[in-house]
């Protein structure tokens, strides 16, 4: 089975090769057979890549521990359902989950763009397979996912414990398709490029890949901010690690290509913006992979360090020197067609929310590779925190929302002081009818959060009231009842309220992150049972303690649990129970006969009340002295008494324990931010969505007039 994947993997490298070659030969002479004939190759890599992954992926949930990569992150006593996810939690299979995901994406749309821009396609199958072939090349010559060991080991390293989480099984997947799809209108960009062919077209063919990889990297994103906010045991969802930044780079930039293609379709305007957007996202969709397995940056989210910082630096290096030598060298056929009539039009508020985007981006990378920067200017290595960040990024994220709300409902070209008057007196009564009703309960004593309140209230209302005509106007045409007409003015222009949808879902998300960041109350507090805390309000009383073995719910693995049991109450009622624990995992039998059982990693089960207003969010840590002094006496037993050893320990701590540290949230309004991510993730499936075949044929049938109209003109 490893001489399979491994001649697979080399096929693979040999058909990206191939493809290369009879791309670029077949664009350059004309001969359509030659540029067929490497975008087949594509089909074939992905085939390849396919039973190698599947193989990768039997290894792992039979526990074959030949391979190196299965005996370093997994085990016989990882749980199936975690075994299927260790595939990604090494740096081969990561690899390898990159190039597949990559060579998937990119068979389906040269199949579907296959009779479309003939001149385009083939350099940007070429493009593509550049890609593939980088990292095909990663896994034949430098880090191969079939390394045999020589002796296999009768028992696997194990999964780390951290990533033993249902999230897991998604997030990496989701935040890959994100990078991968963000390559296919990269490719695609390239070779409009170099074909000279610079109008939209190439936009309208990617355009649907590049709403996809903004998605699916959202989701990945929100579901690692969840996974944080679960598991890691500090209590946030965001904390401007590396890793996460690396993820959001893309995203931003992603964020403004997506809406200012609308301008160069509109307008033919912002032609050389929107190729370096697109190019700039493709280059950091790179730079993300590169940072979770190179190690050069400190990150809690980065599980093992990586030797391919060269290879991966000389790739990201040509793909920024090639981007910036096709736009500067079609400059000149970039320009605009037309430019712009006023600053108060819709043009003006994208171009700005563009520039706030890109300005959050630049302030993303700056904060990011700070360390990098001050040790090659200063020869000392310095970091910056998350309040650094928050200095810079709130006030550019109060513009975002503020203009997520002026965009749908200002005029296109100039607006008029009546459109003004019309679009934003509501929005503007309701943000300040906002803002007076949260002041008398405190929100003014961050002027900030107050801000973002009356922000995302307009932005509601704009949109809203732009809902609410649309209705009427449907229903005065169609005679159609409310939620009819509600569904066929969202049926019939689906990209334009599933974008709609997202600024709400924005707004929603923003105002959480603004009232849990700035309101958000935290307690430390040592306590034994029967002693009672108090934050913001709650009284939380520690009742007992809680001591397990081997009884593990949540199936992570866990041999022993230690945790608590708390009671929360407010002005004498009751407002729920939390079980907070700290799980251990097994070691090595080098922590004795007892310790190889629990002194592997541990990891924080979070007790969460959580709420519409306010989540309630606890965390327990034994005391390590005590457990430590415990596990090291009972090391002195023979092995085969170390269960029942670990089953007295776990009854002692339940019936006598010693102090415990927990670390107590009261966080309002963390709830909006799972709640925006919700709505955000309706309102991409909404404009994803194909239209329907009625709405198709009638957009047909009006470009067909309007070309007639021309020709008959002309």
């Amino acid at each position: 089975m490893p001489t399979l994947g491994r001649a697979c993997l080399i096929l693979a490298l040999v058909a990206c090769a191939y493809g290369i070659l009879a791309s670029v030969y077949g664009a350059r002479t004309g001969k359509r057979q030659w540029a067929e004939s490497g975008r087949r190759a594509v089909y074939v890599v992905g085939g390849l890549l396919t039973i190698s992954f599947g193989l990768l992926e039997l290894a792992f949930l039979r526990s074959d521990f030949s391979f190196a990569t299965v005996a370093s992150h997994s085990s016989t006593s990882t749980p199936g359902f975690y075994k299927a996810s260790a595939v990604w939690s090494s740096q081969e299979g990561s690899l390898l989950l990159w190039a597949w995901l990559l060579a998937m994406w990119s068979s389906l749309v040269l199949f579907l763009t296959r009779k479309r821009m003939r001149d385009v396609t083939p350099y940007a199958t070429a493009t593509l397979l550049v890609f593939g072939a980088f990292f095909c090349g990663l896994l034949v010559f430098a880090a191969s996912p079939f390394h045999v060991l020589a002796s296999p080991p009768a028992e696997g390293a194990g999964l780390n414990p951290l990533l033993r989480h249902p999230s897991m099984m998604i997030h990496p997947p989701m935040l890959y398709s994100g990078y991968t799809l963000f390559a296919v209108p990269f490719a695609f960009a390239v070779g409009a490029l170099i074909a000279r062919r610079v109008d939209a077209e190439w936009i309208r063919s990617t355009r649907r890949f590049a709403l996809a990889a903004w998605f699916l990297l959202g989701v990945g994103i929100l579901l690692g901010a969840r996974w944080s906010y679960s598991e890691l045991g500090w209590g946030g969802y965001w904390a401007w690690d590396p890793v996460e930044n690396a993820s959001l780079m893309p995203w931003l930039t992603g964020t403004a290509f997506l809406h200012s293609v609308m301008i160069q379709e509109k307008r033919g305007m912002l032609r050389i913006w929107n190729v370096s957007l697109v190019l700039a996202t493709g280059v950091l969709a790179v730079l993300g992979t590169f940072l979770v397995r190179s190690g050069i940056l400190e990150s809690i989210h980065a599980f093992g360090a990586s030797t391919l910082g060269k290879p991966f630096v000389a790739f990201i290096a040509l793909l920024t020197v090639v981007s910036i030598a096709l736009v500067v060298s079609r400059r000149d056929m970039l320009r605009s067609e037309n430019r712009l009539d006023s600053l108060l039009s819709r043009e003006a508020a994208f171009l700005l929310n563009n520039l706030v985007l890109v300005g959050l981006c630049f302030v993303v990378f700056w904060g990011t590779f700070f360390p990098l920067i001050s040790e090659a200017v200063t020869g000392t290595k310095a970091s910056v925190g998350p309040p650094w960040f928050n200095r810079y990024t709130v006030p550019l994220a109060l513009m975002l929302v503020l203009l997520s709300g002026i965009g749908p409902a200002i005029a296109w070209r100039r607006a008029t002081v009546a459109n003004v008057r019309r679009n934003f007196v509501v929005p503007l009564v309701c943000a300040a009818v906002c803002a007076v009703v949260l002041l008398p309960l405190g929100v003014g004593e961050s002027p900030l959060s107050l801000l973002m309140f009356a922000f995302g209230t307009f932005v509601v209302a704009s949109i809203g009231q732009e809902l609410v005509r649309g209705i009427g106007a449907r229903r005065a045409m169609a005679h159609e009842t409310v939620p009819v007409a509600a569904v066929q003015l969202v049926r019939r222009n689906r990209r334009r309220w599933g974008g709609y949808t997202i600024h709400i879902g924005m707004a929603v998300l923003f105002i959480g992150i603004a009232a849990s960041s700035a309101f958000q109350h935290v307690r430390d507090a040592s306590l034994v049972p029967g002693q009672t805390t108090r934050i913001d309000g709650y009284d939380v009383e520690y009742v007992r303690a809680t001591g397990r073995i081997a009884d593990d719910p949540d199936g992570t693995g866990a041999f022993m649990s230690l945790g608590a049991v708390l009671n929360v109450s407010k002005d004498g009622k009751r407002v729920g129970t939390l079980r907070p624990a700290r799980n251990y995992y097994p070691g090595n039998r080098t922590q004795g006969t007892v310790g190889q059982f629990v002194l592997g990693e541990a990891t924080s089960e979070v007790g969460l009340k959580a709420g519409a207003t306010r989540d309630f969010w606890v965390a327990v840590q034994p005391n390590p002295d005590w457990l430590a002094g415990v596990i090291n006496r009972a090391n002195k037993v023979p092995e085969r008494a170390a269960p029942v050893a670990l089953q007295l320990i776990a009854a002692r701590y339940a019936e006598n324990p010693p102090p415990a540290t927990f670390r107590l949230l009261a966080s309002p309004l963390v709830t909006w931010i799972w709640l925006g991510g919700l709505i955000v993730i309706g309102g991409a499936l909404i404009a994803l969505w194909p239209a329907p075949d009625l709405a198709r044929r009638r957009a047909t049938a009006s470009l067909r007039a309007r070309v007639a109209q021309d020709l008959g003109q002309a």
